[in-house]
């Protein structure tokens, strides 16, 4: 099994779930895995409720902005060894194509974004999908991908999509 260095995370409209994910697994990655985010169809910014939430937990938000997953195709974008998708409907639709042949994940969840209500709510939301999200990563770094080979490393990917929560 090659060695997971560069994961992207997608989603629609890449300015919720898929800026956490990538803040995951930058904040967890201890610079073995770098994380990336975007979408198919990218809002222009991130969700203020992502922002606020990174801001509390004192990671930089500056570098972070709602992309297209177009950028991961051109030549000279990053090789990307995981794509990992966390909302139903990016993962129905067909993904660019990646240089390397990535391994595919989904891991669907509730969008923070979707929430309405005051501030006090909208950020209890993406405070959830941080937690269920984090679950995730950690179990990921938990898995020793080097025994594994490409089936049974999409299989362990599979049943961490299926952990508490998904949606």
């Amino acid at each position: 099994m090659p060695e997971i260095r560069n994961v992207l995370v997608l989603c629609t409209g890449n300015s919720a779930r898929s800026i956490l994910g990538e803040a995951l697994f930058n904040l967890h990655g201890e610079g073995r895995v770098r994380g990336f985010s975007a979408g198919s169809k990218p809002k222009g910014v991130p969700h203020p409720g992502a922002l606020r939430l990174l801001a509390r937990r004192g990671i930089d938000t500056a570098a972070f902005r709602s992309k297209s997953w177009d950028e991961f195709s051109a030549p000279d974008a990053p090789q990307i060894d995981l794509a990992i998708t966390v909302c139903g409907n990016a993962a129905g639709e067909v993904c660019p194509v990646f240089i390397g042949s990535p391994l595919k994940a989904h891991w669907g969840l509730p969008d923070p974004a979707d929430v309405h209500g005051s501030e006090a709510e909208v950020d209890a939301a993406f405070e959830k999908t941080w937690h269920l999200l984090e679950m995730r990563v950690k179990a990921f770094f938990a898995l020793d991908l080097a025994v594994m080979d490409k089936a049974q490393a999409q299989m362990a990917l599979a049943e961490i999509g299926r952990m508490e929560g998904a949606a």
